[in-house]
């Protein structure tokens, strides 16, 4: 270690330089009377020239000044002392190593028994760590309705407004039951209020039947639409809270006779500017509502799943003797053609299918307009029912699925086998939504409690950042990224807790080249 020069003595100690140095007079060999000039006075590296004055009787002194110390140093070394970098220590000490023989074999096994799950434990946190890579997630907000919450009622889906400030929660149950009946609510929260309260909504609409989906309007801010379990379609406006109901299907020979499981808010193929509602039920239906000024949500569109009229191009399991309704689960369309859409079905396989197909679909079920069959293809099926669908922002082509099965498939529209399928959960997949601004950006949903977060330029086999949302391992049910505040994702849960996670840069920031790598991704699928 670097010890500070001491300043060089000039003088030893008693010496008459050093007495003349205390009492601050000039020191000399000479003294006076002296004849001649006084040589230079050599002080170490210092050359101090004296003067002496030359009349007689008056005290001889030097002009220069050394009534002080003068501090040298060495400009090479800056110590004295020099000590080897590599040997800071003192010598290493051996320790002794007792024979096998004096091992206490049976306390040593107690010990790693006691603490194998606490060191699993803490090496499963720190696998899933990525406090030093960039990739940081953190919760924003912690929001629940306790009402809900005390009736044991599940988050079972969320969505954000057009302006992205609001998110709004669904309470139902997804468990096995008979819910048609049991009351349940519609929540909103705006995030953007001052002095939010978490656990107080900002808008609640009490429901007579168990919500399982949402959906709020593409440009207005204040209006969502909704599926129950009773079948029904519901329109409110979240702006009116004493009074919010806009459309309604009502209970009529058009009603779905299954739960809803999701609803899609599209444009009038001749008005862009005004949207009707798509509803997706396990009754096999497909409806399209139009809001009329009576209150009343009209059929104007429908499509039929038949066993029958599926295309042939892939083994499926036999349906049950008399079934011949292939129950829709989840729907997503695709963001380049406005008539193409995916579906999930109960059956465990996602259907290609479009608004414009003619075909009249093959079904008893009374229906106030023609319903169509809308399948083109069928594709390879996972092993339990699909849950959750969502196509590619950035890809026509590309779209997942996530299932009871606990795998997500990345498949492509061009054929029917997946590209990719991974398993993600030991439980059920619930949700799984593609980034709106990251290409090979994914988030998905589990059983045990977890969103997980997928970056395929990083991994194509395990998640990137895996997000513990649930402490109890209840599961997360749904997920939605926002797309205006883009670093923020929902997530609800079986607790009836919505979660507000913010994203760090590196999940919404596009890396070099992760357009073509997605066009890689897809080109492999077609060849």
């Amino acid at each position: 270690m670097a010890t500070r020069a001491q300043p060089r003595q000039l003088y030893p100690a008693g010496s008459a330089g050093a007495e003349a140095l205390a009492t601050g007079g000039a020191a000399s060999a000479e003294g006076p009377g002296r004849s001649g000039p006084l040589q230079d006075e050599t002080l170490g590296v210092a050359s101090v020239p004296s003067q002496w004055r030359g009349v007689q009787g008056i005290r001889r002194e030097t002009k220069s000044c050394q009534t002080a110390r003068i501090a040298t140093a060495e400009a090479a070394a800056q110590t004295w002392k020099h000590v080897d970098a590599e040997v800071q220590t003192e010598a290493p000490v051996p320790v002794g190593v007792l024979p096998a023989s004096q091992y206490d074999g049976p306390r040593l096994a107690a010990f790693l028994r006691r603490v194998e799950a606490m060191v699993i434990r803490e090496l499963n946190k720190n696998w899933q760590s990525h406090a030093f890579d960039g990739f940081e997630v953190t919760c924003l907000h912690t929001l629940g309705y306790p009402p809900a919450q005390g009736q044991g009622l599940h988050v079972t889906s969320v969505s954000w407004n057009t302006t992205g400030s609001v998110v709004a929660c669904a309470y139902g149950r997804l468990d096995d039951g008979d819910w048609s009946t049991l009351k349940s609510f519609v929540c909103a929260w705006n995030l953007d209020r001052r002095g939010l309260n978490p656990q107080q909504p900002s808008a609640v609409v009490e429901v007579p039947s168990a919500v399982m989906c949402l959906a709020f309007h593409p440009t207005q801010p204040s209006h969502v639409a909704g599926g129950l379990y009773s079948g029904e379609v519901l329109v409110w406006d979240m702006s009116h809270p004493e009074d919010p109901l806009l459309w309604r299907t009502g209970l009529t020979d058009d009603t779905h006779t299954d739960p809803v499981y999701q609803v899609v808010w599209l444009p009038e193929p001749r008005h862009s500017h005004r949207f009707q509602v798509l509803s997706a039920a396990t009754d096999g239906k497909v409806l399209l509502w139009q809001g009329l000024g009576a209150g009343q949500l009209q059929l104007t569109d429908g499509f039929a799943l038949v066993v029958q009229q599926l295309p042939r191009n892939t083994k499926l399991r036999k349906p049950p003797r008399g079934e011949t309704e292939v129950g829709a689960t989840a729907v997503a369309f695709s963001s380049f053609d406005p008539s193409l859409f995916v579906l999930g079905t109960e059956g465990g396989f996602p259907l290609k299918c479009s608004l414009a197909a003619e075909e009249a679909a093959l079904t008893r079920r009374p229906s106030s307009v023609p319903l169509r069959a809308p399948a083109q293809l069928i594709f390879s099926p996972h092993g339990g029912p699909i849950y959750s669908v969502s196509c590619s922002p950035f890809h026509r082509n590309l779209f997942l699925s996530a299932g009871t099965d606990g795998h997500i498939h990345l498949y492509s529209m061009l054929q029917a086998q997946p590209l990719a399928s991974l398993q993600l959960s030991h439980k059920y997949l619930f949700a799984v939504r593609w980034s709106p601004v990251r290409p090979l950006v994914f988030a998905a949903a589990s059983g045990e409690g977890d969103v997980q977060l997928f970056d395929l330029q990083k991994s194509s086999q395990k998640p990137t950042v895996s997000i513990k949302q649930t402490q109890n391992e209840s599961p997360v049910y749904c997920l939605e990224f926002n797309h205006q505040q883009t670093q923020l994702l929902a997530a609800g849960d079986a607790e009836g807790t919505v979660k507000v996670w913010q994203l760090s840069t590196e999940f919404t920031e596009q890396g070099p080249r992760e357009t073509e790598d997605l066009e890689q991704l897809a080109a492999e699928v077609a060849t």
